[in-house]
């Protein structure tokens, strides 16, 4: 499952034992300290992974299976975010230059399988923000002080302002999100604070509010609509509708590795990307199941319902303080809440998509990167796509069945995104066996094992439950086996996109290598180091038992996709390497997280 690499010359072979061999000399004089030591903080990387994950909007649904539902978070947390985070804070704390999901199965598997899972993931973001502007008519009077009013507009919105009032209500948010686009294209720093004032504003003050409410609520000797019986926690067995929603809660968790793009921008990344990811894994356990559960306890569930019931819930605990309009605090707090979640979605793929892309994967018009660092261009692409989908389910309501399909083809590519991610761990755990990491998940090889298999068979049951067709199939797309083979044509076109673009980036860079020439997709002043296994001499992935950290052999390298400036041997010892090349390759790592490299 390796794949051929792009013209890198094999300069270094296994026999070679001096370090490096050959190539160009490095500078003798000792690098410097310069700029600010960081431009992300360790909680500003946790509020994001927070936003990727949780918000109180998402309780609601879960609301309807009471106590059960801690059950369900908690087996999602154990059987997929745990095995999702531990192997991502080892892959991005030793394979830890930029690109994240890229650099790691790059490095194990191959560009070609790389460049599809980025893609994937960018691709997927820009279509699940889609259908949200074309679905915000519903809710939009939870802004003004009619609350009954709310409630009766959000049922049925075409009976008060007809299809072409939800068109431009609809244009709106479009605007709104255009808006967030554009804000995400001025830069980490800017947007990593947006993203951490988003989820305060949006989601903690309003959990704050959740909790002061429903202990004054029982305070108060108010009905408690679900039982807190040990025996509740059990869910009840209701056929594929309950392994349905398992998978549907599971993978609630996923997104927590596509903020690994920042490593880079963080000062000690080693330490303090499992922070943000143990922060963010319990920071949204705790939003999950603590917002489930005061839903279900102040709203019966023959009355929930997607749309409102959060708003019913503030509405309750408002009245009972005399503030009955609290439900608008938690209308216009949910904007800060979309805001995190818009930028920290739309700038994460992309800058990951974008940095890979300079290197040689993406044609010269998508490279472009503004004067704060981000690739622009992509972003507005995806917003171009999201406007396309937006279109598409207002105007076409028969529409439906396809966007039902489409989004399930996503979600079984998403999976195998991550599938693919866990073997690509297995693999470098083979491969690049000495490789120093930053993190190591417990349990030597059998604990990887593990973690792996226990991440890989969960992603496997989500895949199936995605494929399964539903009970209303025959109302939506004909026929259980039109259901799944649509979806099945819908994921082959999509993995045919990136593999085509792939095979012209390939074609290119060896026309480019016969010629001895500079691959014309290659951006020369791109910041993206080349593999491990280049920097070695491979052409593909291969076996290594250097012990050489990344940050060395890629220090002072050019770009990936030009030539390699100091070529390593693939069983180079650290200990001979230069002292002085280690702690310049030190201080360059440090600077490049300030922006300085």
């Amino acid at each position: 499952m390796s794949e051929e690499n792009s013209g890198v010359p094999a300069a270094a072979t296994a026999a070679a034992s001096s370090v490096p061999v050959g190539g160009v000399p490095y500078t003798t004089e000792k690098l410097t300290r310069t700029g600010k030591p960081a431009t992300m903080s360790m909680m500003a990387l946790a509020m994001m992974n927070i936003a990727m994950l949780a918000g109180v909007g998402n309780d609601v649904q879960m609301a309807f299976y009471g106590l059960s539902s801690v059950t369900y978070y908690i087996l999602g947390a154990i059987l997929f975010f745990i095995p999702t985070a531990l192997v991502a804070a080892e892959l991005a704390t030793t394979w830890s230059r930029r690109g994240g999901i890229f650099r790691w199965v790059g490095e194990a598997i191959g560009p070609g399988t790389a460049f599809f899972l980025v893609f994937t993931l960018w691709f997927f973001n820009a279509l699940n923000f889609g259908g949200a502007p074309a679905s915000g008519a519903a809710t939009i009077m939870f802004f003004t002080d009619r609350y009954n009013f709310a409630i009766q507009f959000a049922d049925d919105p075409g009976k008060y302002i007809g299809a072409s009032g939800e068109f431009w209500i609809m244009i709106g948010w479009l605007a709104f999100y255009w808006l967030l686009i554009i804000l995400s294209t001025k830069g980490i720093k800017f947007f990593s604070k947006m993203a951490s004032w988003g989820v305060t504003i949006g989601t903690i003050i309003p959990l704050g509010l959740m909790i002061i409410g429903i202990i004054f609520y029982v305070a108060l000797g108010h009905k408690i609509y679900i039982s807190f019986q040990p025996v509740n926690l059990i869910p009840q067995w209701q056929g594929m509708s309950t392994l349905a929603l398992a998978a549907s809660v599971f993978f609630s968790y996923a997104g927590i590795d596509m903020n690994a793009a920042y490593i880079k921008q963080l000062k000690n990344p080693r330490a303090e990307f499992p922070k943000a990811m143990i922060i963010g894994m319990f920071g949204s356990l705790f939003i999950f199941m603590v917002g489930t559960l005061i839903i279900a306890m102040i709203v019966p569930e023959s009355q929930i319902n997607v749309l409102y019931t959060l708003n019913q819930v503030f509405h309750e605990v408002g009245a009972m303080a005399g503030i009955p309009w609290l439900y608008m605090v938690l209308a216009y707090a949910g904007i800060f809440n979309t805001v995190a979640g818009v930028i920290t979605g739309f700038a994460g793929p992309s800058f990951m998509l974008g940095a890979a892309g300079r290197s040689g994967f993406l044609p010269k018009f998508l490279q472009n990167v503004n004067k704060h660092g981000m690739p622009s261009k992509l972003m507005i692409t995806q917003g171009i796509i999201m406007t396309v989908i937006s279109f598409m389910m207002e105007l076409f309501p028969n529409i439906e069945g396809f966007s039902i399909m489409l989004t399930q083809a996503l979600t079984v590519l998403y999976l195998v995104y991550y599938i693919i991610m866990f073997i690509a761990f297995l693999r470098l755990k083979y491969q690049q066996p000495n490789r120093p990491r930053g993190f190591t998940v417990p349990g030597g090889r059998g604990g990887a094992w593990t973690v792996a298999i226990v991440g890989i068979v969960t992603s496997l049951f989500g895949i199936i439950m995605s494929i399964w067709p539903p009970a209303q199939v025959s109302e939506e797309v004909g026929s259980p086996a039109v259901y799944v083979w649509s979806i099945i044509g819908i994921c082959v076109a999509c993995v045919a996109i990136p593999y085509i673009i792939y095979a012209f980036a390939h074609a290119a860079s060896k026309k480019a290598a016969a010629n001895h020439e500079i691959n014309p997709w290659v951006d020369p002043d791109n910041k993206f180091s080349p593999f491990t296994w280049q920097i070695e001499g491979f052409s593909k992935p291969s076996k290594s038992l250097s012990n050489v950290p990344v940050d060395v052999l890629s220090y002072d390298q050019a770009p990936m996709g030009m030539p390699i400036r100091h070529p390593f041997s693939p069983n180079a010892k650290l200990a001979d390497v230069p002292q002085l090349v280690q702690e310049n390759a030190e201080t360059w790592s440090l600077n490049e997280a300030s922006g300085n490299n």
